[in-house]
């Protein structure tokens, strides 16, 4: 049993499964732009530093700044309009939160989506079952920078050794000991036990049902 009462989650790959849509979008900006598309286990690798550096390692090597901001702009663009066709919650994730805001469990989101998106996501999947979410922008540096959780702690008014970060990626569980709070990594998202383990998650399940199980 892991005692704490604030629950930061990370978003595509924890809550949402959101990689369809990633992929759609990826791939129009970079048929815009007159680059080769990519597939979708291409993008599920490129997935967990923020929409930026998505685009970065989607683009082909040495294009020129300009040019991947183009690409960056024609992806937000169509992604916001389009980030709710294929994207769900995981399966067990609503009733989990649910459960979780019954026990008096503060729950935040922490992505490196940009900001509005994931408001908006949190917004239309979440009502009501997430007390705050954050995302990038210019105020917000992408994880694995402390800076998200650090504002989320002081929004919800909580202390650090009582929250938990949870989240599917390497870049989650760095996050989360720049923060120096505890660490969960879940094994549904889009990344692997190896590699979850190889940074250093201070625990891992494999279902929300255990997630809920364990705090």
């Amino acid at each position: 049993m892991i005692y704490a009462d604030t629950l930061i989650f990370d978003l595509d790959g924890t809550l949402l499964d959101t990689l369809l849509d990633l992929c759609n979008s990826a791939n129009y900006a970079l048929k815009e732009c007159n680059f080769p598309e990519r597939n979708i286990t291409e993008i599920k690798s490129f997935i967990g530093n923020g929409v930026e550096m998505l685009i970065r390692r989607a683009v082909p090597k040495d294009t020129e700044e300009p040019k991947i901001q183009e690409c960056l702009s024609l992806f937000k663009i169509h992604y916001l309009h389009n980030s709710r066709n294929l994207t769900k919650p995981f399966k067990g994730i609503i009733r989990m939160l649910q459960n979780l805001k019954k026990k008096g469990f503060k729950t935040a989101v922490i992505s490196n989506k940009f900001d509005r998106a994931v408001k908006k996501l949190c917004d239309d999947y979440f009502c009501g079952l997430i007390d705050a979410a954050i995302g990038e922008s210019i105020d917000t540096p992408p994880k694995p920078s402390p800076d998200g959780i650090n504002k989320i702690l002081k929004l919800l008014n909580s202390d650090k050794n009582k929250s938990i970060m949870i989240g599917d990626s390497e870049v989650d569980i760095e996050t989360a000991k720049n923060a120096g709070i505890y660490s969960i990594g879940v094994l549904w998202g889009y990344r692997d036990e190896k590699t979850l383990t190889a940074v250093g998650a201070d625990e891992l399940v494999d279902s929300p049902e255990r997630l809920e199980m364990i705090l």
